[in-house]
Protein backbone atom coordinates (compact mmCIF):
# COMPACT_ATOMS: atom_id res chain seq x y z
CA UNK A 1 0.00 0.00 0.00
CA UNK A 2 0.99 3.46 -1.24
CA UNK A 3 1.93 5.28 2.29
CA UNK A 4 -0.08 8.91 2.47
CA UNK A 5 1.85 12.12 1.35
CA UNK A 6 2.38 14.51 4.29
CA UNK A 7 2.17 17.66 1.37
CA UNK A 8 -1.31 19.40 2.18
CA UNK A 9 -2.15 23.15 1.75
CA UNK A 10 -0.54 23.88 4.87
CA UNK A 11 2.22 22.67 3.49
CA UNK A 12 2.45 25.31 0.67
CA UNK A 13 1.09 28.20 3.45
CA UNK A 14 4.08 27.52 5.65
CA UNK A 15 6.33 27.69 2.30
CA UNK A 16 5.31 31.08 1.34
CA UNK A 17 5.49 32.44 4.90
CA UNK A 18 8.72 30.94 4.97
CA UNK A 19 9.41 32.93 1.65
CA UNK A 20 8.39 36.04 3.55
CA UNK A 21 10.80 35.43 6.12
CA UNK A 22 13.84 34.89 3.95
CA UNK A 23 12.70 37.97 1.84
CA UNK A 24 13.39 40.34 4.73
CA UNK A 25 16.23 37.82 6.52
CA UNK A 26 18.49 37.79 2.90
CA UNK A 27 18.18 41.84 2.89
CA UNK A 28 20.56 42.53 5.73
CA UNK A 29 23.79 41.75 4.24
CA UNK A 30 22.50 43.79 0.78
CA UNK A 31 23.47 47.07 3.26
CA UNK A 32 26.86 46.08 3.23
CA UNK A 33 27.42 45.57 -0.73
CA UNK A 34 25.22 48.69 -1.58
CA UNK A 35 27.07 50.45 0.93
CA UNK A 36 30.67 48.89 0.27
CA UNK A 37 32.55 52.05 -1.08
CA UNK A 38 30.48 54.74 1.60
CA UNK A 39 31.01 52.12 4.55
CA UNK A 40 35.01 52.34 3.25
CA UNK A 41 35.03 55.51 3.12
CA UNK A 42 33.72 56.27 6.42
CA UNK A 43 35.95 54.31 8.37
CA UNK A 44 39.02 55.28 6.45
CA UNK A 45 39.62 51.92 5.06
CA UNK A 46 40.01 49.87 1.76
CA UNK A 47 37.29 47.74 0.71
CA UNK A 48 38.05 44.75 1.87
CA UNK A 49 37.05 45.74 5.19
CA UNK A 50 33.33 45.57 4.82
CA UNK A 51 33.85 43.03 2.26
CA UNK A 52 35.66 40.96 5.20
CA UNK A 53 32.37 41.82 7.11
CA UNK A 54 30.15 40.26 4.46
CA UNK A 55 32.34 37.41 4.72
CA UNK A 56 32.13 36.89 7.89
CA UNK A 57 28.20 37.34 8.10
CA UNK A 58 28.26 34.37 5.56
CA UNK A 59 30.73 32.48 7.55
CA UNK A 60 28.60 33.23 10.58
CA UNK A 61 25.75 32.13 9.41
CA UNK A 62 27.03 28.62 7.87
CA UNK A 63 28.56 27.99 10.62
CA UNK A 64 25.73 28.94 13.57
CA UNK A 65 23.58 26.76 10.77
CA UNK A 66 24.74 23.45 12.56
CA UNK A 67 23.99 24.28 16.07
CA UNK A 68 21.17 26.10 15.57
CA UNK A 69 19.50 23.38 13.26
CA UNK A 70 20.28 21.12 16.09
CA UNK A 71 18.03 23.26 18.42
CA UNK A 72 15.64 23.78 16.56
CA UNK A 73 15.16 20.22 16.31
CA UNK A 74 14.89 20.29 20.09
CA UNK A 75 13.67 23.40 20.67
CA UNK A 76 11.17 24.18 17.74
CA UNK A 77 12.18 26.40 14.64
CA UNK A 78 9.14 28.98 16.22
CA UNK A 79 11.47 29.61 18.61
CA UNK A 80 14.74 29.34 16.92
CA UNK A 81 13.79 32.24 14.04
CA UNK A 82 11.85 34.55 16.80
CA UNK A 83 15.40 35.06 18.78
CA UNK A 84 17.31 34.51 15.50
CA UNK A 85 15.19 37.69 14.09
CA UNK A 86 16.22 39.79 17.87
CA UNK A 87 19.90 38.76 17.46
CA UNK A 88 19.85 40.09 13.63
CA UNK A 89 18.25 43.05 14.41
CA UNK A 90 20.54 43.59 17.59
CA UNK A 91 23.42 43.15 15.24
CA UNK A 92 22.38 45.72 12.34
CA UNK A 93 22.16 48.08 15.22
CA UNK A 94 25.89 47.14 16.43
CA UNK A 95 27.45 47.44 12.92
CA UNK A 96 26.89 51.29 13.12
CA UNK A 97 28.47 52.54 16.23
CA UNK A 98 31.38 53.28 14.39
CA UNK A 99 34.77 51.27 14.08
CA UNK A 100 35.42 48.57 12.18
CA UNK A 101 35.55 45.59 14.96
CA UNK A 102 31.64 46.83 15.61
CA UNK A 103 31.26 46.13 11.92
CA UNK A 104 32.75 42.72 12.11
CA UNK A 105 30.74 41.75 15.36
CA UNK A 106 27.61 43.31 14.48
CA UNK A 107 27.81 41.47 11.36
CA UNK A 108 30.04 38.66 12.12
CA UNK A 109 28.87 36.88 15.47
CA UNK A 110 25.05 38.82 15.97
CA UNK A 111 23.96 38.97 12.35
CA UNK A 112 25.37 35.58 11.37
CA UNK A 113 26.34 33.18 13.60
CA UNK A 114 23.11 34.09 15.86
CA UNK A 115 20.64 35.65 13.72
CA UNK A 116 20.78 34.40 10.36
CA UNK A 117 22.32 31.47 11.08
CA UNK A 118 18.58 30.39 13.03
CA UNK A 119 17.04 31.61 9.56
CA UNK A 120 18.61 29.96 7.15
CA UNK A 121 19.59 25.99 7.40
CA UNK A 122 17.18 25.14 10.38
CA UNK A 123 14.44 27.02 7.54
CA UNK A 124 15.15 24.83 4.91
CA UNK A 125 15.20 21.31 6.74
CA UNK A 126 12.03 22.39 8.49
CA UNK A 127 10.48 23.80 5.17
CA UNK A 128 11.95 19.93 3.47
CA UNK A 129 9.92 18.21 6.30
CA UNK A 130 6.29 19.43 4.68
CA UNK A 131 6.95 18.21 1.48
CA UNK A 132 7.80 14.67 -0.33
CA UNK A 133 6.21 14.54 -3.58
CA UNK A 134 7.25 18.69 -4.72
CA UNK A 135 10.15 18.94 -2.21
CA UNK A 136 12.76 20.72 -5.22
CA UNK A 137 9.87 22.86 -6.09
CA UNK A 138 9.34 23.89 -2.30
CA UNK A 139 12.84 24.26 -1.67
CA UNK A 140 13.03 26.72 -4.79
CA UNK A 141 10.45 28.82 -3.63
CA UNK A 142 11.90 29.34 -0.17
CA UNK A 143 15.20 29.95 -0.92
CA UNK A 144 13.73 32.38 -3.63
CA UNK A 145 13.67 34.86 -0.74
CA UNK A 146 17.22 36.06 -1.45
CA UNK A 147 16.03 36.88 -5.20
CA UNK A 148 13.17 38.99 -3.57
CA UNK A 149 15.10 40.58 -1.25
CA UNK A 150 17.63 41.56 -4.19
CA UNK A 151 14.61 42.81 -6.31
CA UNK A 152 13.28 45.05 -3.99
CA UNK A 153 16.13 46.02 -1.13
CA UNK A 154 19.06 47.40 -3.26
CA UNK A 155 17.17 50.60 -4.63
CA UNK A 156 15.48 50.96 -1.85
CA UNK A 157 18.92 50.65 0.47
CA UNK A 158 20.50 52.99 -2.28
CA UNK A 159 18.38 55.86 -1.93
CA UNK A 160 18.36 55.48 1.88
CA UNK A 161 22.19 55.80 1.95
CA UNK A 162 21.61 58.72 -0.38
CA UNK A 163 19.28 60.76 2.19
CA UNK A 164 19.98 59.20 5.38
CA UNK A 165 23.82 57.76 5.57
CA UNK A 166 24.63 54.19 5.70
CA UNK A 167 24.20 54.06 9.18
CA UNK A 168 20.22 55.08 9.89
CA UNK A 169 19.49 53.00 6.96
CA UNK A 170 20.83 49.99 8.68
CA UNK A 171 18.93 50.98 11.65
CA UNK A 172 15.72 51.62 9.57
CA UNK A 173 16.05 47.85 8.21
CA UNK A 174 16.81 46.87 11.77
CA UNK A 175 13.20 47.74 12.87
CA UNK A 176 11.73 46.59 10.06
CA UNK A 177 13.31 42.93 10.27
CA UNK A 178 12.51 42.60 13.91
CA UNK A 179 8.64 44.11 13.31
CA UNK A 180 7.96 41.88 9.85
CA UNK A 181 9.58 38.59 11.02
CA UNK A 182 8.21 37.83 14.53
CA UNK A 183 4.58 37.92 13.55
CA UNK A 184 5.12 35.57 10.24
CA UNK A 185 7.40 33.36 13.05
CA UNK A 186 4.62 33.24 15.67
CA UNK A 187 1.56 32.60 13.24
CA UNK A 188 3.04 30.41 10.62
CA UNK A 189 5.76 28.16 11.71
CA UNK A 190 4.04 25.35 13.22
CA UNK A 191 5.17 21.64 14.01
CA UNK A 192 6.06 19.69 10.82
CA UNK A 193 4.22 16.62 10.19
CA UNK A 194 6.09 13.40 11.28
CA UNK A 195 8.15 11.95 8.67
CA UNK A 196 7.38 8.71 7.14
CA UNK A 197 8.62 5.49 8.61
CA UNK A 198 12.08 4.56 7.20
CA UNK A 199 11.32 3.15 3.77
CA UNK A 200 8.15 4.91 2.99
CA UNK A 201 7.19 7.22 0.56
CA UNK A 202 9.47 10.73 1.06
CA UNK A 203 11.23 8.78 4.00
CA UNK A 204 14.66 9.07 1.79
CA UNK A 205 17.23 5.97 2.08
CA UNK A 206 17.65 3.42 4.45
CA UNK A 207 20.24 4.71 7.67
CA UNK A 208 23.61 2.65 7.53
CA UNK A 209 24.13 2.06 3.56
CA UNK A 210 26.34 3.04 1.06
CA UNK A 211 25.53 6.68 -0.92
CA UNK A 212 26.37 6.72 -4.79
CA UNK A 213 28.32 3.38 -3.59
CA UNK A 214 30.66 4.90 -1.34
CA UNK A 215 30.83 5.57 2.67
CA UNK A 216 28.44 8.69 3.23
CA UNK A 217 30.09 10.45 5.12
CA UNK A 218 32.96 10.59 1.60
CA UNK A 219 30.04 11.71 -0.44
CA UNK A 220 28.89 14.71 2.20
CA UNK A 221 32.50 15.86 1.74
CA UNK A 222 32.47 15.75 -1.76
CA UNK A 223 29.12 17.56 -2.04
CA UNK A 224 30.62 20.17 0.40
CA UNK A 225 33.81 20.63 -1.95
CA UNK A 226 31.53 20.96 -4.53
CA UNK A 227 29.26 23.39 -2.80
CA UNK A 228 32.21 25.44 -1.47
CA UNK A 229 33.75 25.41 -4.79
CA UNK A 230 30.68 27.49 -6.99
CA UNK A 231 29.64 29.99 -4.17
CA UNK A 232 33.12 31.18 -4.22
CA UNK A 233 32.48 32.48 -8.03
CA UNK A 234 28.85 33.32 -6.63
CA UNK A 235 29.68 35.50 -4.01
CA UNK A 236 31.83 38.00 -6.41
CA UNK A 237 28.81 39.85 -8.69
CA UNK A 238 26.03 38.92 -5.36
CA UNK A 239 28.86 40.93 -3.00
CA UNK A 240 30.71 43.31 -5.74
CA UNK A 241 28.49 44.54 -8.87
CA UNK A 242 27.55 47.89 -7.37
CA UNK A 243 31.41 48.81 -6.65
CA UNK A 244 32.56 46.75 -10.08
CA UNK A 245 29.90 49.17 -12.08
CA UNK A 246 30.96 52.41 -9.87
CA UNK A 247 34.71 51.47 -11.26
CA UNK A 248 33.66 51.55 -15.07
CA UNK A 249 32.03 54.88 -14.46
CA UNK A 250 28.32 54.22 -14.26
CA UNK A 251 25.93 55.32 -11.30
CA UNK A 252 25.85 53.66 -7.56
CA UNK A 253 21.93 54.11 -9.01
CA UNK A 254 22.46 51.93 -12.26
CA UNK A 255 24.58 49.51 -9.83
CA UNK A 256 22.09 48.80 -7.45
CA UNK A 257 19.45 48.45 -10.25
CA UNK A 258 21.15 46.21 -12.38
CA UNK A 259 21.84 43.50 -8.86
CA UNK A 260 18.36 44.16 -8.62
CA UNK A 261 17.63 42.55 -12.23
CA UNK A 262 20.31 40.16 -11.11
CA UNK A 263 18.11 38.54 -8.34
CA UNK A 264 14.56 39.35 -10.11
CA UNK A 265 16.32 37.22 -12.88
CA UNK A 266 17.47 34.22 -10.62
CA UNK A 267 13.87 34.22 -8.84
CA UNK A 268 12.24 33.67 -11.71
CA UNK A 269 14.74 31.17 -12.95
CA UNK A 270 15.07 29.43 -9.29
CA UNK A 271 11.41 27.94 -10.11
CA UNK A 272 11.98 26.72 -13.07
CA UNK A 273 15.21 24.97 -11.78
CA UNK A 274 13.39 23.52 -8.65
CA UNK A 275 11.01 22.00 -11.25
CA UNK A 276 13.98 20.28 -13.10
CA UNK A 277 15.25 18.64 -9.79
CA UNK A 278 12.13 17.76 -9.30
CA UNK A 279 12.34 15.67 -12.45
CA UNK A 280 15.95 14.64 -12.73
CA UNK A 281 17.26 14.84 -9.36
CA UNK A 282 19.54 17.66 -7.46
CA UNK A 283 23.03 16.36 -8.57
CA UNK A 284 22.09 16.78 -12.42
CA UNK A 285 20.59 19.74 -11.94
CA UNK A 286 23.62 21.20 -10.00
CA UNK A 287 25.59 20.20 -12.73
CA UNK A 288 23.51 22.04 -15.49
CA UNK A 289 23.25 25.29 -13.22
CA UNK A 290 27.01 25.31 -12.44
CA UNK A 291 28.22 24.75 -16.20
CA UNK A 292 25.54 28.00 -17.09
CA UNK A 293 27.56 30.17 -14.05
CA UNK A 294 30.61 29.62 -15.21
CA UNK A 295 29.33 30.72 -18.63
CA UNK A 296 28.29 33.86 -17.31
CA UNK A 297 30.60 35.21 -14.99
CA UNK A 298 33.19 34.69 -17.39
CA UNK A 299 30.71 36.97 -19.66
CA UNK A 300 31.34 39.93 -16.93
CA UNK A 301 35.00 40.37 -18.68
CA UNK A 302 33.89 40.50 -22.21
CA UNK A 303 31.81 43.78 -21.35
CA UNK A 304 32.10 47.33 -19.86
CA UNK A 305 28.93 48.95 -21.31
CA UNK A 306 25.92 49.53 -19.64
CA UNK A 307 23.16 47.33 -21.63
CA UNK A 308 26.52 44.56 -22.15
CA UNK A 309 26.82 44.62 -18.47
CA UNK A 310 22.58 44.41 -17.29
CA UNK A 311 22.39 41.30 -20.35
CA UNK A 312 24.69 39.19 -18.76
CA UNK A 313 23.56 40.10 -15.27
CA UNK A 314 20.45 38.98 -15.86
CA UNK A 315 22.33 35.44 -17.60
CA UNK A 316 24.32 35.38 -14.48
CA UNK A 317 20.93 35.31 -12.14
CA UNK A 318 18.77 33.03 -14.73
CA UNK A 319 21.90 30.25 -14.81
CA UNK A 320 23.31 30.13 -10.90
CA UNK A 321 19.77 30.66 -9.38
CA UNK A 322 19.37 26.74 -8.89
CA UNK A 323 23.05 25.96 -7.18
CA UNK A 324 21.68 26.29 -3.32
CA UNK A 325 18.19 23.97 -3.50
CA UNK A 326 19.69 21.54 -6.07
CA UNK A 327 22.16 20.41 -2.80
CA UNK A 328 19.85 20.40 -0.55
CA UNK A 329 17.37 18.30 -2.96
CA UNK A 330 20.28 16.26 -3.16
CA UNK A 331 21.22 15.47 0.46
CA UNK A 332 17.57 14.69 0.95
CA UNK A 333 17.52 11.99 -2.02
CA UNK A 334 20.44 10.43 -1.14
CA UNK A 335 20.65 10.70 2.78
CA UNK A 336 17.59 9.23 5.37
CA UNK A 337 15.43 12.05 6.63
CA UNK A 338 16.21 11.41 10.00
CA UNK A 339 20.10 13.02 9.31
CA UNK A 340 18.84 15.78 7.53
CA UNK A 341 18.82 18.17 10.51
CA UNK A 342 22.84 18.05 11.07
CA UNK A 343 23.64 17.08 7.22
CA UNK A 344 21.97 20.07 5.56
CA UNK A 345 23.16 22.44 7.84
CA UNK A 346 27.14 20.96 7.23
CA UNK A 347 26.80 21.13 3.96
CA UNK A 348 25.08 24.78 3.59
CA UNK A 349 28.24 25.08 5.75
CA UNK A 350 30.72 24.81 3.26
CA UNK A 351 28.23 26.62 1.11
CA UNK A 352 28.53 29.85 2.76
CA UNK A 353 32.17 29.62 3.49
CA UNK A 354 32.41 29.64 0.05
CA UNK A 355 30.72 32.81 -0.07
CA UNK A 356 32.36 34.49 2.64
CA UNK A 357 35.97 33.57 0.69
CA UNK A 358 34.44 34.80 -2.66
CA UNK A 359 33.51 37.79 -1.15
CA UNK A 360 36.30 38.58 0.93
CA UNK A 361 38.50 37.86 -2.29
CA UNK A 362 36.80 40.00 -4.26
CA UNK A 363 37.56 43.19 -1.94
CA UNK A 364 41.56 41.71 -1.27
CA UNK A 365 42.01 41.01 -4.67
CA UNK A 366 41.01 44.31 -6.35
CA UNK A 367 43.40 46.04 -3.26
CA UNK A 368 46.08 44.75 -4.45
CA UNK A 369 45.71 44.80 -7.72
CA UNK A 370 43.04 47.98 -8.48
CA UNK A 371 41.41 45.75 -10.45
CA UNK A 372 38.22 42.75 -10.64
CA UNK A 373 39.61 41.39 -13.16
CA UNK A 374 41.83 38.66 -11.40
CA UNK A 375 39.12 38.09 -8.98
CA UNK A 376 36.56 37.26 -11.85
CA UNK A 377 38.83 35.18 -13.59
CA UNK A 378 39.88 32.79 -9.72
CA UNK A 379 36.31 32.88 -9.79
CA UNK A 380 35.76 30.96 -13.19
CA UNK A 381 38.94 28.37 -12.21
CA UNK A 382 37.37 27.51 -8.78
CA UNK A 383 33.65 26.97 -10.69
CA UNK A 384 36.03 24.85 -13.26
CA UNK A 385 37.28 22.77 -10.41
CA UNK A 386 33.41 22.89 -8.53
CA UNK A 387 32.31 20.92 -12.42
CA UNK A 388 35.02 17.94 -12.09
CA UNK A 389 33.74 17.04 -8.72
CA UNK A 390 29.89 17.69 -9.28
CA UNK A 391 30.71 15.40 -12.81
CA UNK A 392 32.15 12.76 -10.82
CA UNK A 393 28.95 12.23 -8.40
CA UNK A 394 26.83 12.41 -11.49
CA UNK A 395 28.50 9.80 -13.16
CA UNK A 396 28.46 7.36 -9.55
CA UNK A 397 24.92 7.73 -10.16
CA UNK A 398 24.76 5.94 -13.27
CA UNK A 399 27.24 3.13 -11.31
CA UNK A 400 25.01 3.02 -7.90
CA UNK A 401 21.85 2.33 -10.08
CA UNK A 402 23.79 -0.60 -12.25
CA UNK A 403 24.81 -2.22 -8.21
CA UNK A 404 21.15 -1.99 -6.67
CA UNK A 405 19.81 -3.62 -10.04
CA UNK A 406 22.91 -6.54 -9.65
CA UNK A 407 21.74 -6.56 -6.38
Amino acid sequence: MTARSVETRASWVVAFATLAIMSVTYGAPLVLVVALKPIAADLGAPRSVPALAAALASFGTGLGGIPMGWLAERLGVRRMTVFGAGMAALGLAISTLGGQWALYIGYGLFLGLLGNGCLNAPLMTYVSRWFDRRRGTALALITSGQYVAGAIWPSLFERGIEWWGWQRTTLVFAVIEAVAILPLAILFLRPPPKAPAAGGYGAGPMPGGLVLGMRPNLVLGLMSVAIFLCCVPMALPSVHLVSFCTDLGLSATTGAAMLSVLLACAFLSRQFWGWLGDRIGGLRTVLVCSACQAVTLSLFLATQSEIGLFTVAAAFGLGFAGLVPSYVLAIREHFPASEAGWRVPALLFSGLLGMATGGWMGGAVYDASGSYAPAFLLGVASNVANLAVVGFLVARLGGARLRMAAA
